[in-house]
């Protein structure tokens, strides 16, 4: 199946029940499609720590540390770069395992036939949606717990509609 990262994006988007469908796609398409997921993540994540949105340290009691950032910054910001895209990456991998539980849960309580790694695969799509609206939301004085619970409601949500294409148990 020749499918292009754009289509795999507007897909996990905006038609949740076609994730399953794309339950067979090689693992290694997925992947490449979760990496473009975690640089977007690490992207915007960089931007906030550059720009310090959503820091609330009072930078005047710093002044001799930021003079000092200030002078070594050229060194410091590719180390920071490589450390945030290795974090996102494994928390990434995590959080889409965790949701594959669940959604492996959910499939096994739905009556409908599949394996984990299948639904690894839609849950990989499935975050998609949230993780750039939390990432989006992150720029506000929204509640971190609260953004959580977004994202969980919406995955679920996404792997729940998936679920239902795919094929029942045969009784």
């Amino acid at each position: 199946m020749k499918i292009k990262h754009y289509q795999l994006f507007l897909d996990s988007i905006l038609h949740p029940k076609k994730l399953a469908a794309y339950r067979m796609l090689p693992i290694g398409k997925l992947i490449q499609y979760v990496f473009i997921l975690i640089t977007f993540i690490t992207v915007i994540s960089f931007i906030q720590f550059l720009t310090g949105v959503g820091s609330s340290v009072d930078t005047s009691q710093l002044e001799g540390l930021k003079e000092y950032l200030d002078d070594i910054k050229w060194l410091i910001y590719p180390f920071a770069f490589v450390f945030l895209f290795t974090i996102t990456t494994f928390l990434t991998f995590l959080r889409i395992s965790i949701y594959g539980f669940i959604g492996f849960i959910l499939l096994k309580m739905m009556g409908h036939r599949g394996e984990y790694r299948h639904i690894w695969r839609t849950t990989a799509l499935a975050t998609t949606l949230s993780t750039i609206l939390t990432s989006i939301l992150s720029f506000t004085s929204l509640n971190g717990t609260f953004m959580t619970i977004i994202s969980l409601v919406i995955t679920v949500a996404y792997i729940a509609s998936a679920i239902t294409k795919y094929p029942k148990i045969k009784k």
